[in-house]
């Protein structure tokens, strides 16, 4: 069925992780909608499952592994009707080879997406500063992904990243106030390391850390993912 803006595509959000930043997602989706009228907006199905386990917990081999969940919640957006799938979680991406083919639909990959909109910032950004969950930074997922357009990545200390987990850990707990001079700090810290651009790469940062606290271009992976699906949907 095509719905009166013109499109078949049904967006679905795979989330829960947590459930702020899927709340937090779906209002920046909505804000980065171009529309006057309910009906200009895009139809999107939310699955929040909160029970998922804890991805960084899993790949430091400390917790189960989230991939049944993530395929489960994958097969509930598809039989809902979801004709393409975002995940506004950046650890959780380290799993996505693992879900792509029982998901059976396109996933929107977020950390791509951040990539190729660095590489649209001017000044050109050549070195890029990155705020994330102990997870994300170990399994080098941005690592990855930047190094194919050739920027390189700067990463907090030991002592500052345990600093950015427990910032992470009071937003999740609903305690954004608390975190953000940690947040601040070391993102200070990165811009000093030579960063031109910091990449809050755990969906709970923006909550935490306003943007006009940071020195250089702030990028918020749930917005560049917003994006990238308002104009996937225009494009269809």
């Amino acid at each position: 069925m095509t719905s009166p803006t013109g499109t078949t595509e049904i967006i679905g959000i795979l989330g829960g992780m947590g459930p702020a930043a899927t709340a937090d997602f779906y209002a920046k989706l909505v804000s980065m909608t171009p529309g006057e009228r309910d009906q200009d907006h895009l139809r999107t199905v939310i699955w929040s499952d909160p029970t998922i386990p804890d991805r960084t917990e899993a790949l430091l081999g400390n917790g189960p592994d989230p991939t049944p969940w993530l395929i489960d919640g994958g097969r509930v957006l598809r039989e809902a009707g979801a004709t393409v799938i975002a995940i506004p979680c950046n650890t959780a991406h380290a799993f996505v080879p693992r879900i792509a083919d029982h998901v059976g639909l396109p996933i929107v990959h977020m950390i791509g997406e951040v990539a190729r909109h660095l590489t649209t910032l001017r000044p050109a950004v050549r070195t890029a500063g990155l705020l994330a969950t102990t997870g994300t930074v170990r399994t080098g997922l941005y690592q990855e992904w930047l190094d194919r357009h050739g920027i390189r990545l700067v990463l907090p200390g030991g002592a500052q990243q345990n600093e950015v987990m427990s910032a992470i850990r009071a937003v999740k707990a609903g305690d954004h106030t608390a975190a953000t001079a940690s947040l601040a700090e070391a993102a200070g810290q990165l811009t000093a390391q030579g960063a031109q651009a910091i990449i809050a790469g755990c969906t709970e940062i923006p909550l935490g850390l306003p943007a006009d606290a940071v020195a250089v271009p702030f990028v918020d992976p749930a917005v560049v993912l917003a994006q990238a699906l308002v104009h996937r949907v225009q494009a269809a």
